[in-house]
């Protein structure tokens, strides 16, 4: 359990984490694993998640039109809608830059919404949180930023993202490969990144440099974190996934001991 003692060295009050192999076994775990946390951009794998289940129930599908004109829900999911990142403002055609958006999953939410006939936030609760017991998770804000959930919770979200019950596995094989690949962008806090892979909801790890993840990582690694100094990561060819969530926002506090934290996870426990 080395590894996960480190999170006692993060300049934080409040740090959770847990450890989960791919069959969802929970191999380590630290701090109050029930306590709830803002998650941040967290949210946006579990609304990604949601948007992949109304699919395959047929309310939409990735290239039903939404957001700006020529965007579709493809593009929101990617980043790829050419939306401003926090204002409902086109700054680029669709599918020709990855533009980091609020906006985009906000405007996601709105065309599921629409098609469903069902708020996005009981439509997600119905068809995420409940079936995978996720008690304390709740959408009370932006559907990119506005999620509160526990490390319990999501470490039921990271055992279906490495053994999909909610979704066919060729569905989360999708959503967790590049789509629209070759387009350059920016990771928050991580600088220019050339090109800045990303799939339906999910960054993916890729050779990108610097990063959020470890050094030792696999590039199949995919995930998300947040500026509440929260993230998630699944590495599927160590066969483990990662969850920590802090009570300290993002800063370079976070780029200097998460990368670490994670090869040490991996040199402990990877497959």
């Amino acid at each position: 359990m080395d590894s996960v003692r480190l999170i006692d060295q993060w300049p934080v009050e409040n740090a959770v984490t847990a450890v989960v192999n791919s069959g969802g076994d929970v191999l380590a775990q630290h701090g109050d694993t029930r306590r709830g946390f803002p998650l941040a951009s967290v949210t946006k794998p579990l609304t990604a998640y949601a948007a992949l289940i109304a699919i395959e129930e047929g309310v939409v599908e990735l290239d039903t039109p939404a957001g700006p004109e020529g965007s579709t829900i493809r593009h929101l999911l990617s980043h790829t809608s050419g939306l401003a990142f926090d204002a409902h403002k086109v700054v680029a055609p669709p599918g020709t830059r990855r533009l980091y958006s609020n906006t985009g999953f906000e405007q996601l939410a709105d065309a599921l919404t629409e098609h469903s006939g069902i708020p996005f936030a009981e439509y997600q609760s119905e068809a995420l949180f409940k079936p995978l017991g996720m008690v304390s998770t709740t959408l009370d804000g932006s559907p990119a930023s506005g999620g509160t959930s526990s490390v319990d919770d999501l470490i039921a979200f990271v055992t279906e993202l490495q053994d999909p019950k909610l979704l066919a596995p060729e569905t989360l094989r999708e959503a967790t490969s590049v789509v629209f690949p070759g387009l350059n962008g920016v990771i928050p806090g991580f600088g220019h990144q050339k090109p800045n892979d990303w799939g339906l909801g999910f960054e993916l790890r890729d050779h990108k440099s610097p990063h959020w993840t470890g050094a030792n990582s696999s590039p199949r690694t995919f995930g998300h974190f947040g500026q509440s100094g929260t993230f998630l990561w699944v590495d599927p060819v160590a066969g483990l996934a990662c969850v920590a969530l802090t009570n300290r926002a993002f800063g370079p506090w976070a780029a200097e001991v998460w990368p670490p934290f994670t090869d040490a996870v991996l040199a402990e426990f990877a497959k």
